[in-house]
């Protein structure tokens, strides 16, 4: 992938998120722009950037870190960083995808935004002949502490956390994440999806339409979770873009912008 740069980007950049009360769904950026509004977009994504920062955006109360920033598209979830128990976003749909089941779930809601980019990944896949199938979106907190419990019961806590998050530390429970894979890898969530043709179509093509693969490959030091090439999270086209072409993770993008 080319590498993006804020002067040279001449495509519309989704951003889809919160920024001091106002919603930006777009930033477009183009060498052609008028240099004033040009400066403004520019302006008004490094305050994006400066307002969504770690350092910015979380709260300590009873020992317990959680983040501020929960409506943002770049909300910062991991490990030392939680999500309220209560909460739920207000704006979650049914993509328009298949799904590696039937009926209806939960977890195939997303928030709006991941949820119009995901059918464009979905529909660009299906143009190059890849089939691929969605698995698992949006988590309440009560059902992933249902998942943690369980999967600590097998192996322990400290091995169940290195593939599965503890409640209130899930991506999903943003709304934001999919877990996504294809017949030729059982529509399992196994790291041998990424050996596969839909899986490497995936990882390629995911920060076109804004999704980055989260937990990278040798990257657990810095995400505290198992390479998961199944596990894309919606960022918005220009940040995944440069997160995916200087090979960071979320965490290390934010921490950039202080």
């Amino acid at each position: 992938m080319k590498s993006f740069t804020r002067k040279s980007i001449v495509s519309t950049i989704l951003i889809g998120s919160v920024v001091a009360g106002s919603a930006f769904t777009t930033l477009p950026f183009s060498m052609n722009m008028n240099p004033v509004a040009s400066a403004a977009a520019s302006s008004s994504f490094t305050q994006f950037l400066h307002d969504n920062a770690p350092g910015r955006t979380i709260k300590t109360s009873g020992g317990l870190a959680t983040v501020t920033n929960l409506s943002s598209t770049v909300v910062l979830v991991n490990k030392k960083r939680n999500l309220p128990s209560s909460y739920a976003p207000q704006d979650l749909v049914v993509p328009n995808i298949p799904f590696s089941f039937s009926g209806s779930s939960p977890k195939k809601q997303m928030r709006k935004v991941a949820a119009t980019a995901i059918e464009k990944l979905f529909a660009a896949a299906k143009k190059d002949g890849i089939d691929i199938k969605a698995v698992s979106g949006y988590r309440s907190y009560a059902t992933q502490k249902s998942i943690f419990d369980r999967n600590a019961s097998i192996k322990g806590e400290a091995v169940a956390n290195k593939t599965s998050a503890r409640p209130g530390q899930s991506e999903h429970q943003t709304g934001l994440a999919m877990d996504i894979s294809s017949a030729s890898a059982g529509y399992d969530l196994q790291q041998s999806f990424g050996n596969t043709k839909e899986g490497k179509w995936l990882k390629a093509n995911a920060p076109k339409y804004g999704f980055i693969i989260r937990y990278g490959k040798d990257q657990e030091k810095l995400t505290g979770y198992s390479y998961e090439p199944w596990h894309v999270r919606y960022v918005g086209v220009y940040i995944a873009g440069e997160i995916t072409s200087q090979k960071l993770t979320l965490e290390q993008y934010l921490e950039r912008a202080k």
